[in-house]
């Protein structure tokens, strides 16, 4: 798993960390079981605090994506696979939105936008 950390954004470096580590398990880089690095070895591989790699898995944990086990390490969870469902669900919606606002502002009509998602998501 690759982990691009920016110091040219707004964004915390735990949220920036977390983001990626959902948007791998999202695309299926990252799948049930699968093991994430140590908290200290995942710091220093992205040389952070221990705390920031701490904080990130203690939100991944909260939102039901990965589990820990105490002494063995923290893992991808599918336990709550409606709760994934609905977070791609929601990145799709956001990226939808944004279309229909960029539509909206070049005076695009519905029908039109509607056509060419149709060609969009017919060519893969």
């Amino acid at each position: 798993m690759k982990i691009l950390i920016s110091n040219t954004t707004d964004k915390p470096l735990y949220q920036q960390i977390e983001e990626q580590i959902k948007d791998a398990i999202f695309k299926g880089e990252l799948k049930e079981g699968d093991a994430l690095p140590s908290i200290r070895g995942f710091a220093n591989d992205l040389k952070v605090s221990v705390l920031t790699i701490r904080r990130v898995y203690d939100e991944l944990e909260a939102e039901g994506f990965v589990t820990s086990q105490v002494g063995i390490g923290t893992f991808i969870s599918a336990g709550n696979l409606e709760l994934l469902r609905d977070s791609k669900r929601r990145l799709v919606e956001q990226k939808m939105q944004d279309m229909i606002m960029s539509a909206k502002t070049l005076e695009i009509s519905k029908q039109e936008l509607m056509d060419m998602m149709d060609i969009l998501y017919d060519e893969e």
